[in-house]
C-alpha cells in the first residue's frame, strides 16, 4: 500500500516539483546530456544538481524522497544514477487525491 501521507510531503517543495516538471520534457532541459538520450535512459544527477545550482548530495536526497514516493523511477548505468518519471505513480496519486476531495 501506498503512503499518501509521505507522497503528500514529497511533493511539499518547490525543488522537488521543479525536477518533476523538467521531467516532463528531459529532452528539452537535459539535451545536453552526453551519456545517452533523457529521454531513454532518464537524467542524470550531476546535470540536476548544475541546474538547481545545488550540491550533488542535496538533489541526491530529493529524488530519493520521490522515488520513496512513487513519483520517479531510477535506472542505475555503471556508478551513475538516472532518474526520469513514474508516470503510473503520478496518475495513482493524481487519483487517489481528486476521489479523497
Amino acid at each position: 500500500m501506498t503512503d499518501r501521507t509521505e507522497q503528500s510531503k514529497a511533493l511539499a517543495s518547490d525543488v522537488r516539483m521543479q525536477i518533476l516538471d523538467w521531467l516532463k520534457q528531459p529532452k528539452r532541459h537535459f539535451g545536453h546530456q552526453e551519456s545517452g538520450d533523457p529521454e531513454e535512459i532518464g537524467v542524470c544527477v550531476t546535470l540536476f544538481a548544475g541546474k538547481l545550482d545545488m550540491s550533488q548530495p542535496t538533489v541526491s536526497r530529493h529524488l530519493e524522497l520521490l522515488r520513496r514516493a512513487g513519483f520517479v523511477r531510477v535506472r542505475r548505468i555503471g556508478r551513475w544514477s538516472y532518474f526520469s518519471r513514474d508516470e503510473d505513480g503520478l496518475l495513482g496519486y493524481r487519483n487517489w487525491l481528486n476521489d479523497s476531495l
